[in-house]
């Protein structure tokens, strides 16, 4: 199981093989347009080439940069950056034992708590908080491709942004900015790929109705119902997605023009989770008399209580974003 190791996770050292620029702009978040540009402008690149005009990165290559983009994000103009970080490798490479000491929390110079995540994470929150439209959407696009839906959002997308959320937290007014730009683009990524909106056409084709999807009235948080949905269509799911705070009523009839065979209620916050929304949604019913039909319920989100049968009879709570497309999808098979 962890015999193999991907490229992201490979350790540099002596013996380590050197690294191309593509991946050194992957473990980064930097495009590798704005690598190359940095090492015309200001000299700040690999010092080696391989086989005539491919450039190979070492470990002291790799720190430079990386140190240039911890600046950068702080605001330093690129060029004072540049000298900065070429000017502390020299003072470094005179002094190991400083180097090792002081480059033993590189990984961490951003100030974003990741912890031991993905470097697809590390990647996409330090292109984040240098407000690098596109190398987020670069990181984005790549990951999946490589990973798909599911492990793309519990394992790059969602740490990021949840590291994101706690530093604004602990930090004022501070990566508001941040948050935003990485939620827009999450939010796009996961509707533009090939595949997200597949479950909207699957539905001619299925024998089940489609499953409805919607955040309760007076809650924002979208992102992860967004990433279910997409992980639906990926399966080839048939769904309905409502998006932010849809008003009662508006679900209530929703729910008995389209007869869905389920529907996902997410609530981020206590506040918003309604017991009353879910006996409304559970009552709907549709079709002939002597024949009707009612949605499963499901609700989904932190804010609500774990005893998913206290607010009403037959509710379910998903957790999980895998576990809840598993759930759905045998839902609809059943």
């Amino acid at each position: 199981m962890g015999a193999t190791r991907r490229p992201g996770h490979a350790r540099q050292n002596d013996k380590d093989p050197a690294l191309t620029t593509g991946t050194v702009a992957r473990r980064l978040g930097v495009a590798p347009t704005t690598l190359r540009s940095w090492e015309r402008r200001y000299g700040i690149g690999p010092a080696d080439r391989e086989q005539g005009r491919h450039r190979r990165w070492t470990a002291a290559d790799v720190g430079r940069v990386e140190e240039m983009c911890r600046l950068t994000a702080l605001g330093v103009p690129p060029a004072e950056a540049a000298r900065v970080a070429l000017r502390q490798a020299e003072a470094e490479a005179a002094v190991p034992a400083q180097r090792s000491a002081r480059h033993g929390g590189v990984r961490g110079t951003l100030s974003l708590p990741l912890g031991n995540v993905r470097q697809e994470c590390r990647g996409l929150a330090r292109a984040a908080v240098r407000l690098d439209a596109p190398a987020v959407e670069s990181q984005l696009r790549t990951t999946l491709g490589e990973y798909g839906f599911t492990t793309g959002w519990e394992e790059v997308m969602a740490p990021a942004l949840h590291a994101v959320g706690r530093k604004w937290a602990s930090s004022g007014e501070r990566y508001v900015e941040v948050e935003h730009l990485l939620s827009w683009h999450v939010s796009s990524a996961l509707r533009r790929t090939p595949g997200a909106g597949a479950g909207q056409d699957a539905g001619a084709s299925r024998a089940a109705p489609p499953v409805v999807l919607t955040c309760v009235p007076g809650e924002q948080h979208t992102l992860p119902l967004e990433a279910l949905t997409a992980v639906l269509g990926e399966r080839g799911l048939p769904t309905r997605m409502f998006g932010a705070a849809l008003p009662a009523e508006a679900l209530y009839e929703a729910v008995r023009r389209i007869g869905p065979s389920a529907v996902v209620l997410w609530a981020h916050s206590r506040n918003t989770a309604d017991r009353a929304l879910v006996h409304l949604v559970a009552d709907a019913e549709w079709g002939v008399r002597g024949a009707r039909a009612h949605p499963a319920v499901l609700i989904a989100g932190p804010g609500w209580s774990p005893t998913a049968g206290a607010y009403a009879p037959g509710v379910e709570r998903l957790t999980g974003l895998r576990t809840a497309a598993d759930r759905i999808e045998s839902l609809l098979a059943a």
